[in-house]
């Protein structure tokens, strides 16, 4: 088995479709779909059924509704050689898979890929992302990281202890968890590379009613991230600076609604970086495979 993909899932089905869709299009064979359900009902199962005859598919139940807990718990239960974790509203454009392989074969040494997210509209997603590719370190790592489009060899993602259950959706540190993830690894000593051509597809979500609700989680979680690895000073200027410009001329403009994104990005990442929880130690415990 090549690839592992872990997905975690709370409150759509549709869209799990329309992923497995994707997947089925890359054209391999060697590919192994975890979904982690943490919804109360069993909107998955016509899902599962559908699909399990086309797709190796597993599904396992969790009542804990945190995104890095359900990552791990999936992570346990894989068994391809590489292993990623997309949301359940992604889509995979044709040729990714080969694509990863392909960098995993060439690079032997590589332990971390990256790529940035696409607009289902065309052009780059939500975030801020570098244009061009290459080795990830502390002063880019945080534009170069989103969840949904990291691959890891998986005794490397084992070994990291995966995600810190900590951050990330459904916690207080709403977000930055894969930037943790890489950051962990690269203290390890391992080779973590960005792909600018390498790109998943998910909803771009800047500025909607979505992005405000979690305007404050997501801050935390960010300047959680800058403060428990020692950011260099121009990845905190970039990201406590720039949203105070965007309240600015966001009420220059009448448009109180982005303003009062940027400020509540801007006071979570205030935050976080405040945070005891932030100068704890950067390192976890190795997962352990599930039996």
């Amino acid at each position: 088995m090549r690839f592992s993909l872990v997905v975690a899932t709370l409150g759509r089905d549709a869209e799990v479709g329309a992923l497995l869709d994707s997947l089925l299009a890359q054209g391999r064979t060697d590919i192994e779909v975890i979904i982690v359900d943490q919804n109360a009902d069993e909107r998955l199962a016509p899902i599962e059924a559908a699909y399990a005859p086309r797709l190796p598919l597993r599904r396992f139940r969790s009542s804990v509704r945190n995104a890095n807990h359900a990552r791990n718990l999936g992570l346990r239960h894989a068994r391809g050689d590489i292993v990623t974790f997309p949301d359940d509203d992604c889509l995979y454009p044709p040729g990714v898979l080969n694509r990863v392989d392909a960098a995993f074969a060439a690079s032997p040494t590589l332990a971390v890929l990256t790529g940035p997210a696409a607009s289902p509209e065309g052009g780059l997603g939500s975030g801020r992302w570098r244009t061009d590719g290459g080795a990830i370190d502390l002063s880019n790592v945080w534009t170069s990281v989103i969840e949904f489009n990291l691959f890891l060899p998986r005794a490397t993602a084992l070994s990291l202890g995966g995600f810190d259950e900590g951050m990330g959706p459904g916690t207080r540190f709403g977000s930055a968890e894969g930037n943790d993830l890489v950051c962990r690894a690269m203290a390890a000593g391992l080779h973590a590379r960005y792909d600018a051509d390498l790109r998943i597809i998910h909803p771009d979500k800047r500025l909607s009613d979505v992005a405000v609700a979690r305007a404050g989680a997501y801050g935390r979680g960010l300047g959680f991230a800058l403060r428990r690895h020692g950011a260099p000073a121009s990845a905190w200027m970039a990201f406590l600076v720039r949203p105070l410009g965007g309240v600015a001329v966001s009420l220059l403009r009448g448009r109180l609604h982005d303003a009062a994104y940027y400020f509540t990005t801007w006071r979570g990442r205030v935050t976080g970086a405040l945070a005891a929880e932030a100068r704890a130690k950067r390192s976890l415990p190795p997962l352990t495979e599930a039996a």
